[in-house]
Parts: C-alpha cells; structure tokens; sequence
C-alpha cells in the first residue's frame, strides 16, 4: 500500500514537503580554504533536508550538482557568503567562501538538523510511519536567518509557486550581487540583496517582476526593521512568530514558512492555506474539504511535531484528485 504514494520523480507537493534529488558524489575534490568536516550523529539526507531552501529550479542562491553537491549563496551577519556541502561515507564536507565564510561554517551543524530531534517524533498513522520509515535522514534544517526565508515566503502570498519563483529569481538577479566563490562553481549564482537595496527597488521594477504593491509594501516595511526580525532566531518560535506579525501583512501563514526554515521549528503548522489542509485531510482522514480546525484537529496527536508530520504527508505525493484546471498564473507586468 504504501508504495503507492511514494513518486519515484518530485510532484508540486514532494517538492513542498522537501523532496530534492542530490546525487552520490563521484570523487573528492581537492582541499581548499575555509573548510569543514562534520559527522551527523544519525543518517542524513541532504536533498530532504536542505531542499526547503531551494525556491523553485531555478533559484540563483541554490544549486546542486551532478557531483552530489549542494551549494548555498547566503547574506550572513558577516556578509555575503557561499556554501558549498556534501556528504561522502556518512560525513559532510563543507566549503565556504566570502565576508560571511566563517560563519556559514561555524552554523554548518545547524543548518544540516544537528538541533533537531527527530526521536521525538512518534507516528499515529500508518501513512505518517511508512513515509518516516522510508525517509530516516530527513532532518528540521536551521538557517539562522530571517530575511532570506522571510521575503520568497512574502512573494509566495496568495500566488502560484511559478509566479513567485520567478519574482524571487528576476530581483536577486538584478538587484543582488554574484555569489563569491572559486572558479569551476555554479553558473549564475546570486547573494540575495541587502536591506537598504531592497527598500530602493523602484515601484516599476517590482511590477515587472509580477509582484503586486501589497506584497512589495510588506517586503519594504519588513526589510526597515531588518535587524530586529534576524533577532527573532534567538526567541522561543511563539515569541518569534509574534515579532514578526507586528509587521503589517505578515501574518500566520508567512511566519510559519519563515520560521520552520530560519529556525527549525518542528511544531509551527502552516495555517491559512489553500491547499495543506486538504492534503491533510485527505491523507489521513479521506477528507478532502477539511479547513485549518479540522487539520489542526487532525495533528493534534503529533503536538510539538506538527510541522515534521506536515513533512512527511507532503512527502508521500497523496493529494485529493483534481476537480478543476490549476490555476492559471497571473502576468501583472502585462497590465
């Protein structure tokens, strides 16, 4: 039964639930500066784990190689940097380069779910167990920053996921700066941009990139108070959440996404959309009208892993049959 709803290639809703293929690296390559090693203490995946990151195939602060590797453009407290990561005979390899190297380096364990504790986690379904079972390197990624989680999950509001990844792919080219890094790395890498450089994007600019003004508003009320949103990785994810809704047009849902990147959160539900709810309920109660009561009402089993269920149901592909076309993305740079 459960190999039914275990998709062999990534849907729309693996993809949401963080499935990413990272290949087996095929040699070692030469040693180079800023290095780091580090052993997970249990199996790690590396595409399930960090392929919540990626927004879309085509996002310039995220590629993989055929090589097995998985390379990160990241704006840390200490600049701009790349990650380079990946995993041979059960230990991460890591490079990093650029003003914020030493720091992606020093939140490498972080970043590859050394916080998460997936022990805790007991599954009440059959579905949830088999998709865990199948899945043991599946880890809660923390990237310790806000803004770069914070503003795809903006441009994800009420829009199709092609509309906003191709928004987040048009600006961080055009507005963010090539990636640092060594000769032989991925082609058309971008840090994101800046604080400042965000708030001076012109109202024309985000038009064309299909971003409507109550979106690009919130990202600009967002990135004035900056620092004070990176702060949120320090507080408990209630405490986190609720900065981050002070911020006019950032509410539950926004937050959710935010944080279940930024600082691993295992229990903070994605409320308030249109389609996990549906998901949720179809997967393990048959209920394809289900609302946000009703998933909730569902999870309530898995309280303090709520997120990490979320996960793995995603994972399986199971998803109510359609019952109308998808919906068509929008082109308001046409208008």
């Amino acid at each position: 039964m459960a190999g039914r709803f275990n998709p062999r290639t990534p849907t729309r809703t693996t993809v949401r639930g963080g499935h990413l293929h990272v290949p087996t690296p095929t040699q070692t390559p030469p040693p180079a500066r800023g290095t780091r090693h580090y052993t997970p203490p249990t199996p790690l995946d590396l595409g399930l784990t960090l392929g919540p990151l990626r927004r879309g195939p085509a996002d310039p602060t995220f590629r993989t190689t055929r090589s097995g590797e998985v390379w990160r453009a990241s704006r840390t407290p200490e600049g701009p940097g790349t990650l380079r990561v990946a995993l041979r005979d059960g230990r991460a390899e890591a490079e990093a380069w650029g003003d914020g190297a030493e720091w992606l380096l020093t939140h490498l364990p972080a970043l590859l779910g050394d916080a998460d504790e997936p022990a805790a986690f007991t599954p009440r379904h059959r579905l949830v167990a088999e998709s865990a079972r199948q899945r043991p390197g599946l880890r809660l990624t923390r990237t310790g920053l806000v803004l770069e989680s914070l503003i795809p999950s903006i441009l994800e509001q009420k829009v199709t996921a092609d509309e906003a990844y191709r928004a987040w792919r048009l600006l961080v080219r055009k507005y963010g700066e090539p990636a640092p890094g060594p000769t032989g790395m991925p082609d058309h890498m971008y840090v994101m941009p800046d604080p400042r450089t965000w708030a001076l994007i012109p109202s024309w600019e985000w038009h064309r990139a299909g971003v409507d003004a109550k979106r690009s508003s919130t990202i600009l009320r967002a990135v004035r108070v900056a620092r004070r949103l990176e702060e949120a990785t320090s507080l408990p994810p209630e405490d986190a959440a609720a900065r981050l809704h002070l911020v006019p047009g950032i509410g539950p849902w926004t937050s959710a996404e935010t944080l279940q990147r930024a600082m691993g959160a295992p229990d903070l539900v994605t409320v308030g959309d249109l389609h996990l709810p549906g998901i949720v309920g179809y997967a393990l109660a048959g209920d394809r009208t289900a609302d946000d009561a009703a998933m909730l009402e569902l999870l309530a089993p898995y309280a303090g892993q709520r997120h990490r269920a979320t996960r793995l149901i995603l994972l399986t592909g199971l998803t109510p049959p359609r019952r109308a076309p998808r919906m068509s993305p929008r082109n308001i740079d046409a208008l």
